[in-house]
Parts: C-alpha cells; structure tokens; sequence
C-alpha cells in the first residue's frame, strides 16, 4: 500500500490531457473476444485491470502487442485456445464478469466460483447477468460452482431488469450482438461507457439500436469484423481535475472534455459557486472561484447534488462534489441513490474539521466553509472518495496524508504525474 504526502495550500494551474476510460476500455477489451478478426485499441490507459485481461488473454494463446508509452494494443484471438482454461474463470480479476457472455460465445460452458461478495460500496450480486444470460438462450446450473452452457448460439429475446446495471447491460450488448433474431433490453443503463461499447460494436458490424436511451434494440448478425478503435476520455477524469482547480483557487483545462455530456455536471458545479467554461473540446475552470452553495428557489428545501445511473449525476463523481462542498459558503445535500456504502468514509473526512450530517446509508448533509486543518487519514478502497480526501487536504496549507490510497491507481495511473504538472507538492511514499 501507499500513501500520499500533501503538502496543501496553493492552486493548482495548467493543462491536463486525461487518459482514456477505464470503465469503456474493460467492456471493449472482452468484446474483442467476438472477433477473429485483428483489432487495434488506442488511448487504452495502463491500469491493472487491463494487464490482467492482456495476461489471461495471452495465457489462451491470444496474440496480443501492448505498446504502453503509446497507449495502443493490438490484439489477435483468432489462436484463442478454451482448452487451456479447462472451463474455469480467473480468480481475483475484477472484470471477469464482463467475460461471461464472449466466453460462452467462444467456449459454450464456463464454471463460476460461487463465492461471489460485493465491493467497499455495497453488493453486487449476480443475479441481473444471469437472468439476461438465461433469458438468452443460456442453461444455468447451481452447485458448489455456478456452471453457464450454451448449447449452439445465442438466441434474441426481450427482458426487463428490475434497475439499470452498467455491466449487465454490456453482457446483454455482447450476447445479443451474435444471437439469432432481435433481442430488446429495456430499463438498460445507457452511461458513457455503454455508449463507447456499443459504439465500438457497431463499427465492427453488429446491428445495434437506442444507443444512449434506455432501451437497447440488437438485431443479431453471424459474425462481427475487426477494426481500430479510440478509447474515449475518461469523464470521472476530467471532473476530478476541474474539480481540483475549483477546491484550490487554481485555472485547470482539461482537454478532450466530451462537453455533449457535461450538461448535468456543469449544472451540479454550478450549485458549488464553480463556473466551467469551454474553448471547443477544452474545459476551463477559472481561478479564484468563490464557492458559494446557490440556494434553490424554494427556500425551504436544501439544495441538494442527486446521484443515481446516468443520465443522473454519476454517483461514482459524487466525492468530488462532496469535497467541494467543505469548502463552499452554506449547506448542501447529497444524496446517493445507487450504494448503500457509498458514505463509509466520512468518518476520514471528519478528521479535517469537515461538518458532516448522515441522514442514512444514501443520503448525508455537508455544512460548509468550516475551519479545516491539516490530517492524517485513511483512503478507503474507493477510487473517487480517496480522490476526494486528497483534494480537501490539497486545499489545506500544511502537510497531510492520505493513507493507503493507491486504489486511485486502479483510474488515475499518472495522478502525481499530471498533479505535480499542476504545481502541486506530492508524492508517494
């Protein structure tokens, strides 16, 4: 584990290209298993999580060529072997889940350990992957392992799920994209990545309909081409920089900025007294902002930053906006629709003199522009609460640290790197 040494107090300025994102390049990464064909990935960010699935596809005799200063990978399946997994998934890979449906393409049975357990933010169960797996043609057996088969292909279908889930969406994308007949998914989550997905798809000839609604419409087709492709901007990244020139009086631009999906985040900046601004595809935010929470027109109700899936305000970017509602003038609710653990690390917020009401498990209220000082604290394994501790003790004049907060890494694998280009002093110890 390591910690980062903040020594706060001074704006951060400059400019920031982000890397791509993480949560389209995993999804993308799997799909390439639909295809014989040669695909090359561009902008493709160096986590751990993509060395994982380049290791185990290559450990199938995939052949796969990484080049990481330049962000590019080359992949070639049409070597994959399904003999040399001998029916079983990796283990302690986060994003095997994304696996599921190319795998049945490819080897029509896999087997599951059925130890299953949430994250730090609360359960996430299986059940939505297997009912969309079932409903499509796939057989289901429980046991000491869980065991998928697919007896020929995939077969079009129509399901409902009870809530939109981002990766059981991508399973359903991918299953349907080789079914037989039309497949319709309503009540689909239809967040950036999703998009980038079934963008990506499309471009290698799968039929696909609804992109960015909530209602996904696939019209199966034997085979799918290679391609190349671009990684779209992370927009967890680019709001994590803005919002750390708002939280330190700094200007930060941030370029490649994906502005057609800011409408909303600009809107939730903008209730923290934070203004962006844009010059094309580069967002702006100015210096000296004064953070001030704008009061709703019914004066009686708390403004309030609502999270839930998209197109609701990212819940996962709902730290950011926390962090700068400790700096801002007034009372700001947030609330979490999605993770029943989402405010477990508010304690660790507390210890810089953060003003911090918890209602329940989903929703807190955060009292603003208290006196803050340096502190020590302990970063859960939460990529953007661990962000947002960094940004508080940023905004701090003193020396802090924020224990264990490598799982930023897991997002951000240049974090000190584009934060020391910003004058920050930090680094990792």
């Amino acid at each position: 584990m390591a910690d980062l040494i903040v020594n706060g107090g001074k704006p951060l300025s400059g400019t920031i290209t982000p890397s791509g994102n993480k949560n389209s390049v995993l999804p993308i990464l799997c799909a390439t298993l639909l295809t014989d064909g040669k695909v090359t990935l561009r902008n493709v960010p160096n986590i751990t999580d993509v060395e994982k699935l380049v290791t185990f596809f290559s450990e199938q005799g995939s052949r796969i060529a990484w080049d990481r200063p330049a962000g590019r990978i080359d992949l070639d399946h049409s070597s994959f072997d399904a003999r040399r997994l001998n029916g079983e998934l990796p283990a302690g890979m986060r994003s095997a889940v994304l696996l599921f449906a190319p795998l049945l393409q490819r080897m029509k049975k896999i087997t599951i350990p059925t130890n299953a357990k949430g994250c730090s933010l609360g359960i996430r169960e299986l059940d939505p992957h297997l009912e969309i797996l079932e409903k499509l043609g796939a057989t289901i057996a429980h046991g000491r392992k869980l065991t998928l088969r697919l007896q020929h292909s995939f077969q079009g279908a129509r399901h409902w799920p009870d809530y939109m889930s981002v990766t059981a969406t991508e399973n359903f994308v991918m299953a349907a994209v080789l079914a037989a007949g039309e497949s319709v998914l309503i009540n689909a989550a239809s967040e950036p990545h999703v998009q980038d997905l079934c963008t990506m798809l499309a471009q290698m000839g799968a039929h696909i309909e609804g992109i960015g609604t909530s209602m996904l419409t696939v019209h199966g087709v034997k085979q799918l081409r290679g391609g190349s492709f671009t990684i779209n901007t992370d927009h967890h990244e680019v709001v994590t920089f803005l919002a750390l020139g708002a939280i330190t009086g700094g200007e930060v631009r941030v370029e490649n900025s994906l502005p057609h999906h800011f409408d909303l985040i600009n809107r939730s900046f903008a209730k923290l007294g934070v203004q962006i601004d844009y010059a094309g595809t580069t967002a702006i935010v100015r210096k000296k902002q004064k953070l001030v929470i704008a009061a709703p027109f019914t004066a009686n109700l708390l403004p309030k930053i609502e999270a839930a899936p998209w197109p609701y305000f990212p819940v996962d970017l709902l730290p950011c906006m926390i962090a700068l509602g400790v700096r801002a003038e007034g009372a700001c609710m947030f609330w979490n629709k999605v993770y029943e653990g989402g405010f477990t690390w508010l304690s660790e917020l507390s210890k810089f003199g953060a003003h911090v009401l918890v209602s329940d498990p989903h929703r807190i209220t955060v009292f603003g522009a208290r006196p803050l000082r340096p502190a020590e604290v302990e970063a859960p394994y939460i990529i953007r609460a661990a962000v947002a501790l960094y940004m508080v003790a940023a905004s701090i004049p003193g020396r802090s640290v924020v224990k264990n907060a490598d799982t930023i890494r897991r997002a951000h694998p240049n974090f000190v790197e584009n934060l020391r280009s910003l004058g920050a002093e930090v680094e990792w110890k």
